[in-house]
């Protein structure tokens, strides 16, 4: 089978046209996303949350924070909120904002960093790709699998103009690690690139984890099943892991938190953990009569057992989801309502249209690497492929976050299915159903495919327009909308107010410091308990309780949106508080209202109280 291989690797052949392909199709990609969305943009940053918060990160850091100092000092209850994000997607963002800056004002500069960086990384993300179906097929399934990926990117919201969150640096990463490890001729280079890419999803984020430990455990698997011809290319996977995290954690981790265990950052926890991983594997590479298989399963063996031993008495709370921590009032009225957090029993009950395109891809790649192994047909990529698209698909049954994963890795076995089906279909023109079988596989490839179908099958064609609606909806358009909540004249009339403490609902946290000096209490990141709660508290409390959570917290300001969900939910759960006698038009006297100049659906309090 005809291959490519990394510079290095045994096998020589240039890589040239491979990355040309990849920056073709990549710029192609790019000048489709900014047609899409450039033209209608209201706001150069993205609309998650995270985008939001992350550029304030972005903008401390700039006027002098510590590297080291990752607290929001505005957000949460005084001494602000030690937050888990890591500086190294900080860092490209920041230098990017610094260089545009030289040449334009600092507003277009962030406009022009926060355009520029989701789109670079479209092209790694190509490249990753592009090689790993080439290591699984031909030039055919390489070309098959870069056009999905075109589709997968321009129908996602991870690459868009402004997304600064550091998923998408996480499936670049995830992306890499597959395609190092899929290469047939165990290059160092390849597996050297993966053991990389595996440590700084580690220090990146904790969502990837169990992809990392997936990796981990197939790249020691093969060494146990394949020996010495492997063996080289699990100490350059094993060794760049180690050194890579060792040099991340000591170059982002402070020195007085060196022996402090989070399970949502790299901390001593995951680090020793890895470290005691990836060391034990490299040792175990070197050691003599390694060359019996059944001595090589025993080392494997016993590097799983002193991981596990590591992990019981170094971080045992890092079993569980970090999530479990959170107070019952907060899942109730808050996590439950975040999309990336739900299960698939959740997801399917509260948006079964969009079910499929969370979860039928990776069901349908897991069922095609089966049936190949099943079939001995190209077993060890397929088994890896298989190991990582089932993690991720296992992970999105728990929290729906891991399905983006899965669509990712899903690609290239999928692409190899999808050039085999166009070939026997060009062979045999004559077979009407060879041709929709092949039609057939490369539909049920695309999750926006499933997405579609979903929305036609469960609420028809009436559904399909009022998404449309949704997602053309223009400024021209919404001229005649009801003012929201974050129209800018809110934020300028809050912005306009002395500096204080702003009660408001969770959403609107980071936006609020964005364009404003105040601090908020409340933001949707789990490290921020006590001011959510403390929120959470303010609207379920009759109003002259309120008066007493307020005059805690310190706060001066209200802010009020009634048009929010998390402030109706609020005020359905508890009929008799404050936010739902506000619904109502009931204001205490202790919240003078600010005048607002300009069309906004907020309503801004001062609190007044003795």
């Amino acid at each position: 089978m005809a291959d490519i291989t990394l510079p290095g690797a045994s096998k020589a052949r240039a890589p040239r046209p491979l990355l040309f392909w990849a920056l073709v199709y990549g710029i192609v990609t790019m000048v489709v996303l900014a047609a899409l969305n450039l033209p209608a943009a209201r706001d150069y940053v993205g609309a998650d949350n995270d985008d939001v918060l992350r550029l304030v990160q972005v903008r401390d850091l700039l006027a002098g924070q510590s590297w080291f100092d990752l607290t929001q000092y505005r957000l949460g209850l005084v001494g602000g909120t030690l937050m888990h994000w890591s500086r190294l997607i900080d860092l490209p963002i920041a230098l990017l904002i610094r260089l545009f800056a030289q040449f334009v004002p600092m507003e277009q500069a962030e406009a022009l960093a926060l355009l520029v960086w989701p789109f670079l990384l479209i092209l790694p993300l190509m490249a990753a790709v592009a090689v790993a179906a080439r290591r699984m097929g031909d030039d055919v399934t390489m070309h098959l699998a870069l056009m999905l990926t075109a589709v997968f990117v321009v129908t996602g919201n991870r690459f868009l103009p402004g997304s600064i969150d550091h998923h998408n640096v996480q499936l670049v990463l995830v992306a890499t690690m597959a395609a190092g490890l899929v290469d047939p001729a165990r290059g160092l280079v390849g597996h050297a690139f993966a053991g990389l890419a595996a440590a700084l999803a580690i220090a990146i984020g904790a969502e990837t984890t169990p992809l990392v430990a997936t990796a981990c455990a197939t790249v020691g698997i093969l060494w146990a099943l394949e020996g010495e011809v492997y063996a080289r290319a699990a100490r350059a996977f094993s060794l760049t892991l180690l050194v890579s995290l060792s040099a991340m954690f000591f170059a982002t981790v402070p020195s007085v938190q060196y022996a402090v265990v989070t399970c949502d950052s790299l901390s001593v926890g995951f680090y020793a953990v890895v470290g005691i991983g990836a060391a034990s594997l490299f040792i175990a590479t070197q050691l003599p009569r390694m060359g019996d298989r059944r001595l090589r399963i025993a080392a494997i063996g016993v590097t799983g057992a002193l991981v596990l031993a590591g992990t019981l008495a170094i971080a045992p709370q890092c079993l569980q989801n970090p999530l479990n921590e959170l107070d019952p009032l907060l899942h109730t009225l808050w996590l439950s309502g975040v999309i990336e957090a739900q299960s698939f029993v959740d997801q399917l009950a509260k948006d079964p249209a969009a079910f499929g395109g969370f979860y039928a891809v990776g069901f349908f790649a897991i069922g095609v690497c089966l049936f190949r192994l099943v079939n001995g047909d190209r077993i060890r990529s397929h088994a890896i492929m298989l190991g990582l698209i089932a993690v991720s698909f296992v992970i999105a049954l728990i929290q729906v976050r891991g399905a983006i994963f899965a669509n990712l890795l899903a690609i290239p076995p999928l692409a190899l299915l999808i050039g085999e089906l166009r070939r026997k279909a060009r062979e045999e023109p004559q077979q009407l159903g060879t041709g929709l079988l092949f039609a057939l596989a490369a539909f049920l490839s695309v999750p926006s495919a499933w997405a579609l179908s979903g929305v036609l099958f469960v609420e028809g064609t009436a559904g399909v327009t009022n998404r449309m609606k949704g997602l053309a909806q223009t400024p021209a358009a919404m001229a005649g909308a009801k003012p929201a909540c974050d129209a800018p004249a809110g934020f300028a009339a809050l912005s306009s107010l002395p500096d204080g403490v702003v009660v408001a609902a969770v959403d609107l946290g980071p936006e609020i410091l964005r364009f404003t000096r105040h601090r908020v209490l409340s933001g949707p990141y789990h490290r921020n308990q006590g001011g959510m709660l403390t929120e959470l508290h303010v609207g379920l409390a009759e109003p002259e309780e309120a008066a007493a959570f307020l005059r805690g917290a310190g706060a001066t300001i209200l802010v009020f949106c009634p048009d929010l969900t998390p402030t109706q939910n609020i005020a359905s759960t508890k009929v008799d508080g404050l936010y739902a006698g506000m619904m109502k038009g009931e204001v205490p006297a202790y919240l003078r209202p600010v005048p607002v100049e300009g069309a906004s659906g907020m309503q801004i309090y001062r609190v007044d109280l003795p």
